[in-house]
């Protein structure tokens, strides 16, 4: 390149001199000023050349500096978050195979933040003017006004089955502490007047009624609850047909769709929506209720089995039974579908240590979000790209 620059010069040199001689005598010209001005013409071609030819400086590594740096080696991510209180024979299972997906649901900050929890309250009515009904399954008046004033107390918020379908699957912004009423067993207008419009009013409160399909069209409470669910408060959701034959593997497969795709039938006919929970009569369940239930598109399923709160990929369950009357949720293997609920006679001492264990799970989510992060950015972000 030099010696090309030095060629250049030395040409235009010799190329001025012999114009000059070839030049008539007059007017006289001054070679010197000739010689300059072609020697600096020549100068700044060769710079602007050195210029074009020069590649720009930037921050990006070469291709040889890249492919020697080390690969970045994943770190191995945390256990899952455990705690103490939940029942013995009782543990938090997963249902998200993929980490990823997990990962960015759970670190995207538009969805619910690590540690929201959901308390998901059974019963079957309230009793008028008792403070406790003898019946484990219901609520006494005075029990039932201390338990919906004691939630709001501790800063808990009511949801509907669609929040927690989007929230269980997709980590959904819901409020930190959430709680779910499930009433079974069809109710009359006057049962929601009564007892839940009143905190509709003051807090906007939903509540799902539990409806048994088995009248169709001639049940009396009909008019109004499809009135109230058009109002948008109180969500329907499947009991089944005929109700008080509970599904289980025993179940003939015609028996199961009867139940459940009965009650999709009558849903879309006088609701004009199809259920996506499905709130398990009597309490049963089996393997196969589950996968039919998948089939025909229900979301979530309810149990009567008191393992605990819920919280994003984390549902409390057991591989055996741990009392007379509960259904061992291990062998399903689907725990959208076999969701825990608490009873009436345990939701207020319950409080305190569901907000802790929502508590304790943000601190753990925290204390290991930098290695997740990491995780994430080494082995998903190519793939899935970065969280929002």
């Amino acid at each position: 390149m030099i010696q090309q620059r030095h060629s250049l010069l030395s040409a235009l040199i010799l190329a001025t001199v012999l114009l000059s001689a070839c030049q008539p005598s007059t007017p006289p010209v001054n070679v010197n000023t000739q010689l300059t001005q072609a020697v600096g013409t020549a100068f700044a071609s060769i710079q602007q050349t050195q210029i074009a030819s020069t590649p720009l400086a930037t921050n990006t590594p070469s291709a040889a500096a890249t492919a020697l740096r080390p690969p970045r080696t994943p770190p191995a991510l945390p256990p899952a978050f455990q705690t103490q209180g939940l029942n013995p024979g009782v543990a938090p299972k997963a249902y998200i195979s993929d980490v990823c997906q997990y990962l960015k649901a759970k670190w995207d900050s538009n969805n619910a933040a690590p540690g929201t929890i959901v308390m998901v309250l059974f019963f079957h009515g309230i009793d008028k003017g008792t403070e406790t009904s003898p019946d484990p399954t219901r609520f006494g008046s005075g029990d039932f006004k201390r338990t919906m004033q004691n939630l709001y107390d501790m800063g808990f918020q009511a949801i509907n089955t669609q929040q927690l379908s989007d929230f269980v699957y997709n980590n959904a912004k819901i409020p930190s502490r959430s709680v779910v009423l499930i009433e079974d067993d069809r109710h009359a207008l006057g049962n929601f007047n009564d007892w839940f419009r009143p905190y509709r009013e003051q807090w906007g409160w939903p509540v799902v009624n539990g409806w048994i399909s088995v009248d169709g069209g001639k049940d009396i409470n009909l008019a109004d609850n499809v009135a109230l669910e058009k109002e948008g408060w109180v969500d329907h959701q499947a009991h089944g047909v005929i109700h008080n034959v509970p599904m289980t593997d025993s179940s003939t497969d015609k028996f199961i769709y009867s139940e459940l795709q009965g009650s999709i039938d009558i849903f879309q006919q006088y609701y004009g929506k199809k259920p996506i929970a499905i709130i398990w009569p009597g309490g049963g369940f089996g393997l196969r209720p589950v996968q039919i239930a998948r089939k025909l598109g229900y979301q979530l399923g309810f149990t009567i089995n008191p393992r605990g709160p819920i919280m994003f990929n984390w549902v409390p369950q057991a591989d055996q039974p741990t009392t007379s009357f509960d259904i061992a949720e291990g062998p399903v293997s689907d725990p959208p579908m076999t969701l825990p609920r608490y009873w009436p006679s345990q939701v207020i001492s319950s409080l305190d240590q569901i907000r802790q264990i929502g508590s304790d799970a943000a601190a753990y989510a925290e204390q290991n979000k930098a290695t997740e992060l990491e995780y994430y950015d080494i082995v998903c972000a190519p793939t899935y790209g970065p969280i929002p």
